[in-house]
């Protein structure tokens, strides 16, 4: 196994095998799918139609128009113009076939940190296990840059090596796992009958005898009037080599206090001319690491702008993002910061649409465990939600502690309760 990590490892880092990606530097479907081939480990090598003369050769060759734009070429010899997630997905043969007559013992809805644990915690004791994600491995813990206070790395870890890992113990152990592919719908109208049925943004279906929750929690946006216009190229919610790539040298603007806001700092200024941190607080005391704010303040290319929000964006399609305008909430005046990037770690809101009121959440919408059933159901076992059967564990799961570390924990703790709950339905 080692042999094989160490070769796949080779192939990335060559960056001269794989499949081939044509387009131009910041476009944002590129970066969507250089993000994708990226996170989830698959080689690729890039070549820019606009300044490399093997690009523009290429595109020169296969008369391909500007609009076409960007181009995959499959290690199939399959070429997709504008390919979709889903198309790229097929193209490289990342999904499995999955049988919808097949009943897993365990199905689950999110491959981040919690989501992998307990696809190695379960496989490794011998349950099926599927999983699902219509992302990548790792989820927002896959794109930070570096993990520092997780036990048994002193010298940190990045988001992406982490789950890397993660997901080649859960292969090892023998979970199937079927990345990207979106989870549309629980079926629930039948309470209590087993199989659980997911309803799969490929018009199929998957069965399983039990189902854990850990979709996590999407990026929250800020109420910006053209804040779509610059997503995906110009607006960021997480720093991953390809966002520091394209912003190297430049002026840039982070809005956010948290931790996750503190690491993407430390990765993000030793590459950047400037970068302007934007919090609404008055400091990061409350929300931030000391051992975060302690390296913040010892770099001298991060300027802070306390007590300050993002009003509106300057820019179009055409040119990018120009400028960020900010309002200083004790002044009331507003300012413009010339920066032609912009990263928000902002905070995050459940991942529960899929869900559909299937299960019982709190205000926040995020997904209630534990809680007594009443007399038809005395016993509610401590990750279970409403439906006897459904775990929800990580951010989603209301009560939780947002740490990597936590995360792994719920997700090591729920097999063992899975395993309760299926002895229990076996008598």
């Amino acid at each position: 196994m080692r042999a094989l990590i160490l070769r796949r490892v080779g192939l990335i880092e060559g960056g001269a095998a794989g499949s081939v990606l044509v387009g131009r530097p910041g476009e944002g479907l590129l970066v969507v799918i250089e993000g994708l081939l990226t996170r989830n480990g698959y080689p690729f090598t890039f070549l820019d139609a606009s300044k490399d003369e093997e690009g523009r050769a290429v595109v020169q060759r296969l008369g391909v128009l500007s609009d076409d734009l960007p181009l995959l070429i499959c290690p199939t010899g399959t070429i997709l113009k504008r390919p979709t997630t889903a198309e790229v997905a097929t193209c490289l043969g990342m999904l499995p076939r999955l049988d919808p007559e097949r009943v897993y013992d365990v199905a689950v809805v999110g491959a981040g940190p919690s989501g992998l644990a307990t696809a190695v915690y379960a496989a490794s004791e011998g349950l099926s296990v599927l999983v699902l994600d219509q992302r990548a491995i790792g989820g927002q813990a896959g794109a930070s840059a570096r993990i520092e206070n997780y036990l048994g790395f002193p010298t940190g870890i990045s988001g992406q090596a982490l789950a890397g890992r993660a997901y080649n113990q859960a292969q090892k152990f023998g979970a199937e796992l079927a990345i990207p592919l979106e989870v549309k719908r629980l079926d629930c109208e039948k309470d209590g009958v087993e199989p659980w049925r997911l309803a799969l943004s490929n018009d199929t279906t998957v069965q399983a005898r039990t189902v854990v929750i850990a979709t996590g929690a999407r990026y929250r946006r800020p109420h910006v009037a053209n804040l779509a216009t610059f997503e995906g190229s110009d607006v960021a919610y997480w720093a991953s080599p390809i966002e520091a790539r394209l912003c190297t040298g430049q002026d840039v603007a982070l809005v956010g206090g948290g931790n996750s806001a503190g690491q993407a700092i430390a990765f993000l200024a030793p590459k950047v001319k400037r970068l302007h941190l934007i919090v609404r607080a008055s400091g990061l005391e409350a929300s931030m690491s000391r051992y975060l704010i302690d390296r913040i303040g010892s770099l001298p290319n991060v300027e802070m702008h306390t007590r300050t929000e993002v009003v509106a964006l300057e820019g179009d399609t055409g040119h990018g993002l120009r400028g960020v305008v900010c309002r200083r909430l004790d002044e009331g005046r507003s300012v413009t910061l010339p920066v032609h990037h912009l990263f928000l770690f902002i905070g995050a809101d459940p991942n529960t649409e899929w869900l559909d009121g299937c299960v019982d959440s709190d205000a926040h919408g995020f997904v209630v465990t534990g809680q007594q059933g009443g007399p038809d159901r005395p016993v509610v076992l401590p990750l279970e939600t409403s439906r006897p059967g459904v775990f929800a564990i990580g951010d989603v799961r209301a009560g939780s502690t947002k740490r990597v570390a936590a995360a792994v924990g719920e997700g090591a703790a729920v097999v063992s309760q899975i395993h309760t709950y299926l002895a229990r339905t076996a008598t």
